[in-house]
């Protein structure tokens, strides 16, 4: 197995309880959930990229927003839309789906654009600031220092995963590129490094 997305499903497909139980709690994913329904009003439509099982952001979300969730494992959407019913999920390639323009008042990306080849990342990075209404936001974390590689036995289990990342100024051009404007950049520590948090609005029109 060579393709990096392959590599990514199958590694979901196999851990993805290890990954997330079905009732695990917000975490460090609640000030993230709460700053959203501060800047997005109920009601609106939210596309979480890289989805996974839908907790907690769907599940979070989906009584007061139109959820709309995509993941490449076929187990995670499994088990998405067992868990969340109130939202739809797709089970698909995020770089090959396509959206309306000025559909979705806020595109959600928690640790899924890592998991995509850069150039892929860029790509969908400018499609996301065609598919937000004006005034929408994007809320994503992406990698902070340029790396790319595998782990094996992921997790402790007996499979790899894969991970691509530049650094988090590169991130910062891509994201401006789509015609979006960043309001924040923040670090978020995980081991010896950590991700970089950006929340960035597609412009009003003057």
């Amino acid at each position: 197995m060579t393709d990096p997305k392959d590599i990514v499903r199958y590694g979901y497909d196999a851990l993805s309880y290890r990954y997330r139980e079905d009732d695990a709690e917000e975490g460090d994913y609640a000030p993230w959930i709460v700053q959203l329904r501060e800047r997005v009003p109920a009601g609106g439509a939210v596309l979480d990229v890289g989805c996974g099982c839908g907790i907690p952001m769907a599940r979070s979300l989906a009584p007061d927003y139109a959820v709309t969730g995509v993941d490449i494992s076929e187990v995670q959407v499994e088990r998405a839309r067992r868990l969340v019913p109130g939202a739809t999920f797709l089970r698909d390639d995020v770089t090959r789906i396509s959206f309306p323009d000025d559909a979705f008042d806020a595109i959600v990306s928690l640790y899924a654009l890592i998991h995509l080849p850069n150039e892929d990342q860029r790509q969908l990075l400018l499609r996301a600031g065609r598919y937000l209404k004006p005034g929408g936001w994007l809320l994503a974390i992406t990698g902070h220092d340029t790396w790319t590689g595998t782990e094996d036995n992921w997790l402790g289990g007996e499979t790899l995963m894969w991970w691509s990342h530049p650094d988090a100024s590169v991130y910062e051009d891509w994201i401006t590129e789509a015609g979006l404007v960043i309001e924040s950049r923040d670090f978020v520590p995980e081991g010896d490094s950590g991700h970089a948090l950006f929340w960035a609005r597609r412009p009003l029109p003057a």
